[in-house]
């Protein structure tokens, strides 16, 4: 671990619950390539904002929780953390050396010829498809899936554990027929541990606000209880959850 390497940060939360297992250190990292249009962290777009720290920086701070966090862990996210891969790298290295286990929170954005080496030191990926739809995908972040699925495969291939993430968002992906497609697909994936299927929500709408960016989704309703029901049986039909 190279302790001098700096990255840009955007935020860091000392108690995450969502992003991993158990209480986790989640380090918000600064910089993506995609623009989705649903993005709550429009404000994490930039690789030029946001905090520069040292990885010795985040590690001393990191290990001021390591009473919390025994059987968690750390979560590097974003942004898209693996915008930055050679800090990615040399974070995760020394949280290894000090035995914490470790996730990346990813898109799968970033081709694998630059983000394999974060990929095969993580302890776990929460790999988020965005849509199985080529064309799908790129409406609604600007990018094709193709890495994504790429990553997946990897992961597959690797043996790499996987947490799947997958948004729902009324008029794009939550569409029963796109749905049924996803699940098919990931029916042959054994790296797969978890599965979630998350509402679109407006808590970030307030950001795009500030920054004075048009949000496309100002119209667009948050998904009701019954068609999240039905979205997920879907997938419990195919034993995904």
């Amino acid at each position: 671990m190279n302790p001098l390497v700096t990255g840009r940060i955007h935020s860091i939360e000392s108690f995450g619950t969502l992003d991993g297992p158990g209480i986790r250190y989640v380090l918000f990292m600064q910089g993506c390539p995609l623009r989705c249009l649903y993005c709550h962290n429009p404000d994490a777009r930039s690789l030029e904002a946001g905090k520069t720290m040292t990885v010795g920086e985040v590690l001393a701070d990191i290990l001021t929780y390591r009473h919390f966090i025994a059987r968690g862990g750390v979560t590097l996210s974003g942004g898209e953390p693996l915008l930055q891969p050679v800090f990615a790298c040399e974070l995760l290295d020394g949280c290894r050396a000090q035995r914490l286990h470790t996730a990346l929170d990813t898109s799968g954005a970033i081709p694998l010829s630059e983000s394999r080496p974060a990929l095969d030191r993580a302890d776990l990926i929460l790999l988020d498809i965005k849509a199985i739809d080529d064309d799908l995908c790129a409406a609604l972040t600007g990018a094709s899936n193709r890495n994504a699925l790429a990553t997946l495969d990897y992961c597959e291939a690797s043996g790499k554990a996987v947490w799947l993430r997958h948004v729902l968002v009324p008029g794009y992906t939550l569409d029963e027929a796109r749905l049924n497609r996803l699940a098919d697909h990931l029916l042959r994936f054994t790296c797969i541990r978890k599965t979630e299927l998350l509402p679109f929500h407006k808590m970030g709408e307030y950001k795009w606000e500030a920054l004075k960016s048009p949000y496309a989704l100002k119209e667009t309703p948050v998904p009701t209880d019954e068609e999240m029901r039905r979205a997920r049986s879907i997938f419990k039909s195919r034993g995904l959850l």
